[in-house]
Order: C-alpha cells, then structure tokens, then sequence
C-alpha cells in the first residue's frame, strides 16, 4: 500500500500544478492577426476570446471579404490558445505518468 500512497501524492502535487498553469492560462494573452492587421483577435490562454477589433477603413471591402477574414483570424487564435493550453498540460502531466497506467 506503500505504493498507493505514493501515487495518492503524486496526484494532488499533480492536480494542484494543473490548476496553477489553468490559472496562468486564464492570465495570458494571446494577440491574432489577420488581414494585414484590419482585424485583430485577443484571446486567453484557455481559449476565451477577450475583443475583437476592425480597422474602420477595413469595414469598407467586400463583405464576403471581411467576414471571411475575420473568420480566419478567429481560427487562427482558437487553434493558438489550444496549442498553448496543450503544450502547457502536456509539461505538467509527463512528470507524474506511471508506467502500465497510461
């Protein structure tokens, strides 16, 4: 039983670490691009998008144009702050991985 103890440890050293970089995601900013700038995109760490800013002069094109690059700026910071998040988890949880467990 020794053993289980062991892991019983390693799994709140492991849960505490996990909520400390969610906290340190909530925290970080994450600042997207797209369009030459006309639209910029702010999202945190764990994927909650914080504002979305137009250039006026950009709202002047082609709707199709505008809203298809506001998309990709979207995309674009989505799949950036998942990145970070997972890269981030992954550093944490590879310390505390038992052999014959996952």
């Amino acid at each position: 039983m020794a053993g289980l103890g062991k892991f019983l440890k390693q799994a709140q050293k492991a849960q505490k670490q996990v909520e400390l970089v969610q906290q340190q995601l909530a925290a970080r900013e994450l600042d997207v691009s797209a369009g030459g700038g006309a639209v910029r995109v702010k999202v945190n760490g764990q994927g909650e998008f914080l504002s979305l800013t137009l250039d006026p002069e950009f709202l002047k094109e082609d709707a199709g144009i505008v809203s298809s690059t506001i998309l990709e700026a979207v995309k674009q910071a989505a799949a950036q702050a998942k990145a970070l998040g997972e890269e981030e988890m992954n550093k944490v949880t590879a310390q505390f991985q038992m052999p014959g467990l996952f």
